[in-house]
């Protein structure tokens, strides 16, 4: 493997992980009764984002490089319907996801390397971006609805309102 396409993957890992963090520290700060609540009947619920992030990482990543990533057995619909699942079962389909896609990024044998989506060929790479992507899009939808659902109780997860030149400086101090 050459050196930009191992630096590409070292650096994917290290934005999946970041995304993956901010969206579990917000997805920390309420209670399972906020996980669940839509706050209209056209949004989706904290917990429909994040089985919908599970279930197109499951599908995309599992044994992406051999079969569709699209696989016949995803019900995209349903990921988008609460039906029986908890907390824990959502929460439990989220790890599963994400372990797939940081053993996806293992397996890469090259970033030209040709796999199908939905049918259609796709390079390694642009798979790789479209999934960030679609992580990133998702991962600020939940901590947009989880500082909305927490309002005054909500805990920053960056640089605090009114303190950049703050936080800056502890930045320089630091170099």
């Amino acid at each position: 493997m050459d050196r930009l396409t191992e630096h590409y993957l070292q650096t994917t890992h290290k934005v999946f992980t970041t995304y993956r963090a901010l969206a579990e520290k917000a997805l920390a700060q309420v209670s399972d009764e906020e996980f669940f609540q839509t706050i209209d009947s056209e949004s989706n619920s904290l917990a429909l984002i994040v089985k919908h992030l599970a279930g197109n990482m499951r599908s995309r990543w599992t044994n992406y490089l051999t079969e569709d990533g699209e696989k016949p057995d995803r019900n995209r619909d349903g990921e988008f319907i609460i039906d029986g699942d908890t907390r824990a079962s959502l929460m439990a389909a989220w790890e599963q996801g994400w372990t797939l896609a940081f053993e996806g990024l293992q397996q890469v044998p090259d970033l030209h390397y040709t796999i199908k989506i939905r049918g259609e060929d796709h390079t390694v790479l642009e798979a790789i971006e479209r999934q960030l992507a679609h992580a990133a899009y998702h991962v600020g939808q939940i901590v947009f609805l989880a500082k909305h659902l927490k309002s005054e109780q909500w805990k920053t997860l960056s640089i605090p309102r009114n303190r950049s030149e703050q936080f800056n400086q502890q930045m320089e101090e630091k170099k």
